[in-house]
């Protein structure tokens, strides 16, 4: 391997551009679109005529070592797919909703959006236009940028309660100063290998399925990797899975509980004096006042409430404690309850009082590769801007981890126009009328009546549909150059092109060149190369330099906080007040929150709500991956589409009984809020006859556009009021209580 500044590349058999048996060979790694939060590393075979072929792994990168999904092995039918958008194009504000479309030239698309977005900005100021992104991946650098050099400080996700990765990232920035992931040698070019790791003994998977839902640049395949050399793994989820049916021990949780599991299991290990003492006195702050809250939550009391036999609570709890090495692999069910910041900090301190922190094999701080990502461009923002980001007043943790404005407040604001009116709005890569965002009809009405939208997006979407005046195509990751740096794993990526379709843009080139006519001197590079070239300059190699030998290692260490690696002044500690982990923390008090972890029931549910079991009797968790779609993504992809034609709702053999339904039937999932229609699935992988089980963000993309694809009757959110918990972040999107009966003919 090469070093150069303190970063490893990997030795490649070949360049990153050969030719093979007639077809040429590109490699790169998969960000979006489509895609998902990986960045697999991917071989591209183009054609003479430079038609992309066909998709496989690349073995030579640490990453995914070759292995990919069939989303990555689908690509060419994404690609070519008839229902592409092709073109800029345009419609009057009085045919939002209508197939009213018309095609115009990208300088025409240009100029319009340019002069409408500068009139707003000298009628309305800057802050009144929202800068919308969904799951961002490679992508959501350029759109925060674009909106700070606007001038807004209304960037941000249309999700309730930032209800995904979001919660995980501020909770752990307030309370350690760092974001944390398990360790399974990603940092490391030479992975398992390294002879600086250690195999963790444990690792909890905790609402999270890794292998189909490719979590926060967590590769699923590498949990069995790490299970061939001998660890074990306890699974949290109300669901079996092809995993949990291979772990040491399965909790089936009643959604919604995992504060109350964590808190149970945190009693155990205080009250059998299983924490690392240790690790404890020197580098934590609170633990004493932990130990006492825990105590209002013995192992039986979590059993009723979190439906799991008592036992096995005080078996995980033993089982993770009495491990050398052990860490906690956690999904955003964690992140969609109301109450999410005290449930991952209750989590996250099962991993700090056992010492499991800053070590092989435990949890471990990805290094910053290049100071890059969600605070690229946040410096050109005022203060004065700043002050005006959307529900910062009332929620100042949302100054922690990524700067987004608070969505429950800003659907509150576009209704009421207090305290200022919003008049405008930029979506790019996010879907909310079928995917994330709540009610979806209070965030249509709320939305409508903005003076100006613009869609970025691959294809028509429902959202698009209802609500934009202009749309502009989006390139596939093969049609565009791209650079990748960061989400779990810290590694610095290409993506690079090798086929045109139409004429789509990359989002970087379509933020480039609208965010130069906007403000020149925030985007003063000629193109996206030259741009890419600026970020990664403290490398010493340019965009084109850099793909020869990406992917891009910083070197790793261990035991930061004791090297003084973690904290401005160089001291050891953390980067918390304190300097020390704050299982009380000074942050949560300063904003008036209960410094300590605690358990909130859902409401409605069982435990809050117990007199509306009657009607609703059923427990709803939603949005389980499945191996075709990520997100609404690929509803429109034939053989994606045939692995999972119709939305599903799993359904337990004895609910199915009960309710005299069998497979196949279609349903309406409905509760006080409203209803979706799913069909059936009965089947024993739910543990408890009391849960179901729905996927989420389904939309018919083969219906009438101008019935929004059918997404008003297939959209899960339409049971999901927009509310969030006390500090802004988390949202109940899985812990809901519903009732299904038989769709009537004609239905």
């Amino acid at each position: 391997m090469d070093e150069k500044r303190s970063y490893v590349f990997v030795d490649h058999d070949k360049p990153w551009r050969y030719e093979e048996d007639g077809l040429t060979v590109t490699r790169g790694s998969a960000w979006s679109g489509p895609g998902c939060h990986l960045g697999c590393g991917v071989k591209l075979y183009t054609d003479a005529e430079g038609a992309l072929v066909k998709v496989e792994g690349d073995r030579e990168n640490p990453f995914n070592q070759g292995r990919l999904c069939i989303r990555c092995l689908d690509l060419p039918e994404v690609v070519y797919n008839d229902r592409r958008l092709l073109h800029p194009m345009k419609r009057d504000r009085a045919d939002r909703g209508k197939d009213a479309w018309r095609r115009i030239s990208w300088d025409e698309a240009y100029d319009e959006i340019e002069a409408r977005l500068k009139d707003i900005r000298e009628r309305y100021g800057a802050e009144s236009v929202l800068f919308m992104q969904g799951t961002g991946r490679d992508i959501a650098t350029w759109i925060s940028r674009l909106a700070w050099s606007y001038g807004s400080p209304n960037y941000g996700f249309p999700l309730s309660g930032l209800a995904c990765y979001l919660p995980r990232v501020s909770g752990m920035y307030s309370t350690t100063g760092s974001f944390w992931v398990c360790d399974c040698s990603q940092e490391f070019p030479d992975r398992y290998d390294n002879p600086a790791y250690e195999v963790p003994e444990v690792m909890v998977l905790w609402g999270n399925n890794p292998i189909v839902s490719n979590s926060d640049g967590f590769f699923g395949h590498w949990v069995i990797d790490l299970m061939k050399r001998g660890m074990e793994i306890v699974v949290v989820d109300p669901r079996m899975t092809w995993l949990g049916r291979r772990a040491a021990l399965q909790l089936p949780i009643r959604p919604g509980t995992d504060a109350a599991l964590a808190l149970g299991m945190l009693n155990v290990i205080v009250n059998e004096d299983l924490y690392d003492h240790d690790f404890v006195d020197k580098w934590t702050y609170g633990f004493d006042k932990l130990a006492e809250r825990v105590q209002d939550y013995p192992p039986d009391k979590v059993a009723n409430i979190t439906w799991i036999p008592e036992e096995k609570i005080v078996q995980a709890a033993r089982r993770f404690a009495t491990a050398e090495r052990a860490c906690i692999q956690w999904g955003l069910a964690v992140d969609m309850t109301r109450e999410a910041l005290p449930a991952i900090q209750a989590i996250a301190a099962l991993t700090q009082i056992t010492g499991n922190i800053d070590r092989p094999g435990g949890m471990i701080i990805p290094p910053e590769i290049l100071f890059y990502g969600g605070g690229f461009g946040a410096d050109l923002l005022s203060d004065e801007q700043t002050a005006k980001r959307i529900g910062l007043e009332k929620y100042p943790l949302l100054k922690f981890g990524f700067a987004t404005l608070q969505p429950d407040e800003m659907v509150k604001q576009m209704e009421t126009g207090d305290p200022y009116a919003l008049h405008g709005m930029w979506m790019q890569t996010t879907n909310p009328l079928a995917c994330m965002g709540a009610d979806p009809d209070r965030f249509y009405n709320a939305a409508k009546d903005l003076d100006f939208i613009v869609g970025v997006d691959l294809f028509m979407t429902p959202t698009i549909m209802a609500l934009a005046d202009y749309v502009l195509p989006a390139a596939t990751y093969p049609e565009r150059d791209g650079l990748r740096i960061g989400d779990g794993p810290q590694r610095g990526e290409t993506i690079n092109k090798v086929c045109q379709v139409g004429e789509c843009k990359s989002d970087m080139e379509i933020n480039l060149e609208l965010g130069r006519r906007l403000n020149p001197d925030a985007w003063p590079w000629a193109d996206v190369k030259e741009m890419f070239s600026s970020i990664i300059g403290e490398t010493g190699y340019s965009f084109d330099e850099l793909r020869e030998v990406a992917p891009a290692y910083p070197q790793y260490v261990y035991r930061k906080h004791e090297k003084g690696l973690l904290r401005p002044d160089g001291q050891p500690g953390f980067n918390t007040p304190t300097g020390r982990i704050e299982l009380w923390s000074t942050q949560y008090a300063g904003a008036g929150l209960d410094p300590l972890p605690y358990f909130e029931e859902p409401e409605p549910g069982p435990g809050s709500t117990p007199e509306l079991l009657e009607e609703y009797p059923l427990v709803l968790t939603t949005g389980a991956r499945n191996w075709g779609m990520f997100h609404s993504e690929h509803r429109n992809i034939p053989r994606l589409r045939a692995l999972r034609p119709d939305p599903i709702i799993e359904v337990h053999p004895d609910t199915a009984l009960d309710l005299g339904l069998r497979d196949g039937d279609w349903v309406w999932v409905e509760n006080q809020r409203g209803r979706a229609k799913r069909r059936v699935q009965v089947t024993p992988v739910l543990l408890d006859p009391r849960f179901c089980s729905t996927d989420h963000a389904w939309w018919l993309p083969e219906d009438d556009p101008e019935d929004l694809f059918g997404v008003r009757d297939l959209a899960i959110n339409n049971l999901v009021p927009w509310t969030c918990g006390k500090s802004g972040f988390g949202s109940n999107y899985k812990c809901m209580l519903v009732k299904l009966y038989r769709l009537e003919d004609g239905e």
